[in-house]
C-alpha cells in the first residue's frame, strides 16, 4: 500500500559529534543529557499493555481488501471483522514476528459484522477477553490495529458510549473516541487491564465528525467463535415478527397508551410468535427478565436467548395487558 508522507522542510537538525560541543558567542556547552525517568500513571499503562497485546495483533489480507484482527487463542483462531473477510474462504494472516500463514474462514456473521479465522499454529500469542457487560462509559480504551497499512499503530480515548446502532443490524456497538481509520476494522479495542473489550468495526465519516468509532462487544464475537469451533454453524434464536419502535411522536398519531416498546406490524406465518399467539398490533414490553423499550433492547433480548427457549412475552393488547408463551425458532448461519 502506498502511503502519503509529508516532508517538512525548512527546519533541520545539525548533528554535533560526540566531544564537540557548539559553541555561541563564549557560551557554556549544554548540560549533559539525565536519565530518563520512568514512565507513570496511563502512559505507563498504555506502554505495558501495548507490549502485552500487540504481539496478538494481525493483519489480514485478501484480493480486494485488508485489515486488522486479534488472535484469541494459542491455537490459531482469530477475530476480525466480516467485512474484512468478505466472501473469501482463506486469507493471509500477517503476525507481528513477521512470519505469514495462510488463515482458513471458519465463518462469519455479517448482522453483527464477525467472522472467525485460524491459522496452523500451537503456541501463538493470544489476548486475554473481557465481559464487555462490565463495560463503563468513562473507562479508558485503547485500540490497536493497522490504519492506512501502518502496522500495529496504537491509539487511546474512552469509552464514549453504549449499545449504539448503526443502520438496521449493527448494534449493542460501544463507541469510542480512540482514533479509529480505514485498516483498523478488525482490531481490538482494549480496556486498561489490556482485556478486548471489543473489535473495531465501523467510524462516522470524518467529513461528517470526528472521534466516532465503534466496536463489536467482545461478548458477541466470543460466543460466535465458540458456536463455529465447536459445531461449524451460527445457531441463533428468533421470534418471527416485523415491528416498529414507539416513540413519543408514534405513541400520539396512533393514540397508544404507552410511549415505550415495540409495536408488531406483522406476524409471519408457521413462526414461534404465530405459534404463541403474538398479534398484529400487540405493544410488547417485556421479554423474560428484560424489558423492552426500543427494537434494539428486543434483538439483544432475543440473542441472549437460545433456540428452543420459553419466554413469556408481556404487553399491550387492545389497552389491556396481555402476557403470552413462546418457544423460540432457531436460525442457522453457515
Amino acid at each position: 500500500m502506498t502511503k502519503s508522507v509529508v516532508l517538512w522542510s525548512g527546519v533541520f537538525a545539525l548533528g554535533v559529534a560526540s566531544g564537540c560541543a557548539p559553541m555561541m558567542g563564549g557560551g557554556n556547552p549544554l548540560p549533559p543529557a539525565e536519565p530518563e525517568a520512568p514512565l507513570v500513571g496511563d502512559e505507563a499503562t498504555i506502554v505495558q499493555i501495548t507490549r502485552q497485546v500487540t504481539p496478538a495483533v494481525v493483519a489480514i489480507m485478501r484480493p480486494g481488501g485488508a485489515g486488522s484482527g486479534v488472535i484469541i487463542r494459542a491455537d490459531g483462531v482469530i477475530l476480525t471483522n466480516a467485512h474484512v473477510v468478505g466472501n473469501a474462504t482463506t486469507v493471509r494472516v500477517g503476525l507481528a514476528d513477521g512470519t505469514e500463514h495462510q488463515g482458513t474462514v471458519l465463518g462469519r456473521d455479517p448482522t453483527i459484522d464477525i467472522a472467525v479465522v485460524r491459522i496452523p499454529v500451537s503456541d501463538a500469542p493470544a489476548a486475554a477477553l473481557a465481559d464487555s457487560d462490565l463495560v463503563e462509559v468513562g473507562q479508558m480504551a485503547i485500540a490497536i490495529g493497522n490504519p492506512l497499512g501502518f502496522e500495529r499503530t496504537v491509539t487511546q480515548g474512552i469509552v464514549s458510549g453504549l449499545n449504539r446502532a448503526l443502520g438496521q443490524q449493527l448494534e449493542d456497538l460501544i463507541q469510542t473516541d480512540a482514533a479509529i481509520n480505514p485498516g483498523n476494522s478488525g482490531g481490538p479495542l482494549l480496556n486498561s487491564a489490556g482485556q478486548v473489550i471489543g473489535i473495531n468495526t465501523a467510524i462516522i465519516r470524518p467529513e461528517i465528525a470526528t472521534g466516532l468509532g465503534f466496536a463489536v462487544p467482545i461478548n458477541l464475537g466470543r460466543d460466535i467463535a465458540e458456536q463455529l469451533i465447536t459445531t461449524g454453524v451460527i445457531r441463533r434464536a428468533f421470534l418471527g415478527i416485523n415491528f416498529q419502535e414507539i416513540t413519543s411522536e408514534i405513541a400520539a398519531q396512533l393514540r397508544l397508551p404507552i410511549d415505550r416498546g415495540i409495536i408488531v406490524l406483522q406476524v409471519e406465518s408457521g413462526t414461534p410468535a404465530a405459534a404463541g399467539g403474538i398479534r398484529r398490533g400487540d405493544i410488547i414490553t417485556d421479554l423474560g427478565d428484560a424489558e423492552i423499550r426500543t427494537s434494539g433492547d428486543l434483538r439483544r433480548a432475543i440473542r441472549n436467548l437460545r433456540p428452543g427457549d420459553v419466554v413469556e412475552v408481556r404487553g399491550i393488547r387492545a389497552g389491556q395487558r396481555f402476557a403470552a408463551q413462546v418457544r423460540l425458532g432457531e436460525v442457522v448461519t453457515r
